[in-house]
């Protein structure tokens, strides 16, 4: 079957019944970005706990929200049920936040049939649909297996080593204050500033009310960038609400794209990597 990038909660409760769907929810325990959920402690019915942070981040890595081995992924998965041609739609309490992170750890173990819920548990919970207090279930054991994709996935030495590459597009879904470096790192010990030559894109212009903008106002953000046949990477504070631009982008062009896993949290150590303020 065909899946798109982002589903509205619509078409979710109409293919409830689809044999092999796996509905997750990778809500955040917390957000550098100070954003409350409407809804806590429930989900939507039949849903599994996604659990980034304590489960599928690598919890050996000193940066923060770092993708896990290819192992480790496929262990987790296999322990939620998942299995190799598993439909999977992610959600979030927070409209759309952690969950297309989600679906691009999915997508760089090589699991196709992954799609984000415009709009997650809110909209979800708004329009009427079923939910069930929040639980930890026990799964049959699942048979997925990851299927590492290095080409999703960018690191600091490609990015040191493109810098002046005209046809690299570095795009820093961070706020424009944090960009611009007027305004302080969450996270103590960090530079203030970015990446030179890279571009200030907030994750927050590509959202409304916690939905995806419409394809129309999507490619209106992109007439400026200049992005035609140029890898666009991406990069936010610590690899998260980068996914969400990158997952815009996906859904109105198909240049190469990868996540800087490490993005600020790594390059932002002070006297690490060059950095540009202003």
């Amino acid at each position: 079957m065909t899946l798109n990038p982002i589903v509205s909660v619509e078409w979710l409760s109409q293919n409830l019944d689809i044999p092999n769907l796996v509905i997750l929810d990778a809500s955040p325990k917390k957000n550098v970005s100070n954003l409350e959920p409407k809804y806590i402690d429930i989900q939507i019915k039949d849903a599994r706990i996604f659990d980034m942070e304590t489960v599928f981040f690598d919890k050996e890595n000193k940066l923060p929200n770092m993708m896990s081995s290819p192992e480790v992924f496929s262990k987790e998965c296999q322990n939620l049920g998942i299995n190799s041609d598993s439909i999977i739609v992610v959600y979030d309490n927070l409209g759309i936040y952690t969950s297309p992170r989600a679906r691009w750890m999915f997508k760089a173990m090589g699991h196709q049939y992954v799609t984000v819920l415009d709009g997650g548990l809110t909209a979800w919970k708004d329009a009427g649909f079923a939910c069930e207090k929040k639980n930890n279930k026990t799964f049959e054991k699942g048979t997925f297996e990851s299927h590492y994709n290095s080409e999703l996935v960018s690191d600091s030495k490609f990015i040191l080593n493109n810098l002046q590459n005209e046809d690299v597009l570095i795009l820093d879904a961070r706020s424009e204050a944090r960009f611009l470096g007027t305004n302080p790192e969450p996270r103590l010990g960090m530079a203030a500033g970015h990446i030179p030559n890279s571009v200030s894109f907030p994750y927050s212009s590509v959202l409304e009310n916690g939905k995806m903008k419409s394809k129309s106002e999507l490619e209106n953000l992109l007439l400026n960038l200049k992005c035609k046949h140029k890898k666009m990477v991406f990069t936010c504070g610590s690899g998260v609400t980068a996914c969400i631009i990158l997952l815009a982008f996906e859904l109105v062009n198909d240049n190469e794209k990868a996540l800087y896993d490490g993005s600020w949290s790594e390059w932002g150590q002070v006297g690490k990597f060059p950095v540009e303020v202003g």
